[in-house]
């Protein structure tokens, strides 16, 4: 009877992060920064490999600044040409994995950049506190480099 009850739990978790994964991507693809930060906790372990020569990507701590950072990405980059395709997601316990592809122009240069993504994201009460995203840092650095 416990083994249940323990399946039990562990699958509510599981299907909780899952509704809290899907609620950030609708808030993302709507682009609803209002939402973003509702959903980040205060305090976020935010990972995304330092790159200077990119305006949008540094360090972030607070649930505002990592909404935001989907602002500062839109405004340095060409909406028409912004694709991001999510092929596997994986969700155990708090724990969740994207995997997929992303593309885009940098509006100052003109220039694209590609690559594929995993994106893994920690909810615990319904906020995602871990946000870390790998991605192909070196060809979002050359569309940025004049």
């Amino acid at each position: 009877m416990t083994v249940k009850s323990t399946e039990t739990t562990a699958s509510s978790v599981t299907d909780a992060t899952r509704r809290a994964v899907q609620e950030f991507l609708d808030a993302r693809m709507a682009e609803d920064v209002d939402r973003l930060v509702a959903i980040f906790a205060d305090e976020v372990d935010w990972l995304l490999a330092e790159n200077p020569a990119v305006p949008w990507i540094r360090p972030r701590s607070t649930g505002a600044e990592c909404a935001a950072q989907f602002t500062e990405l839109a405004a340095h980059t060409v909406a028409e040409d912004a694709r991001a395709s999510v092929d596997t997601m994986l969700v155990d316990g708090t724990d969740a994995v994207l995997m997929g592809h992303l593309s885009g122009t940098v509006r100052a240069t003109g220039k694209s950049f590609e690559g594929p993504f995993a994106l893994r994201l920690t909810v615990e009460q319904g906020r995602i506190t871990r946000h870390h995203l790998y991605e192909n840092s070196v060809s979002i650095a050359e569309a940025c480099t004049p």
